[in-house]
């Protein structure tokens, strides 16, 4: 098992054009199984308390031959969440969160903090949406390739302090720098050569890959076939 994707119920438009990748296994979470439905991805399973759609939606849902979790609306996790932790679980090599972020910003901030979880079980996991690609690192070495449609790659400290960032292969390159919250140092950088590598000593980054809006953003409650 490689890749499962899980779709959640974040504004349907900063979902990318396309979802489908080969070998993938998908999941619907909450109002993110009819994103799924729409662009006619059959879902493995569907997690949530269904708060989001009506109850016509969720009697077809039941109807379906797909796993149904539900849940009540109070309880412990988001719905996020508990179909994030089911999936390591599964232990595939890699997780995609789509859905996870625009709206609410309580929602988006804890959808980015769910990262550290696929980190603690060494699984890797990121969230991809239009315009951006987010992942989070432990220390170590990685390789990076350039990217036309994700030019630019920002990294945020996780931690309060990261130590022994490095960078080659980028405009701005860097040695044995430290970065605490609050630094603008690594933000908004770009490769100059078709492979760069980053690593750092000590702490938790996020890396994001992202791209300037082109104008043509979608308007919420549409969808690109």
């Amino acid at each position: 098992m490689k890749t499962i994707c899980l779709v959640s119920g974040g504004p349907e438009y900063l979902l990318p054009d396309r979802l489908q990748l080969d070998d993938a296994l998908f999941i619907g979470v909450d109002e993110g199984v009819l994103y799924l439905q729409k662009r006619d991805i059959k879902p493995i399973a569907a997690f949530g308390d269904f708060d989001s759609i009506s109850g016509e939606e969720f009697t077809r849902l039941q109807e379906k031959q797909m796993e149904l979790y539900t849940f009540e609306c109070e309880k412990d996790m988001t719905d996020l969440e508990l179909a994030l932790r089911w999936t390591i679980e599964q232990r595939p090599e890699k997780i995609i969160l789509y859905g996870a972020t625009g709206g609410r910003l309580d929602h988006e901030l804890i959808n980015i903090q769910l990262l550290k979880v696929g980190l603690e079980h060494k699984i890797e996991v990121e969230i991809v949406d239009r315009d951006n690609i987010i992942v989070m690192r432990s220390p170590g070495s990685y390789t990076i390739e350039a990217s036309h449609e994700f030019p630019y790659v920002s990294f945020l400290p996780f931690s309060p302090l990261v130590t022994g960032m490095t960078l080659v292969g980028f405009r701005y390159p860097l040695e044995e720098a430290k970065i605490e919250w609050g630094s603008t140092l690594c933000i908004s950088n770009e490769l100059v050569t078709k492979k760069g590598t980053y690593s750092f000593d000590d702490g938790i980054i996020m890396m994001i890959r992202s791209k300037d809006r082109d104008g043509k953003l979608q308007t919420p409650g549409t969808i690109s076939k």
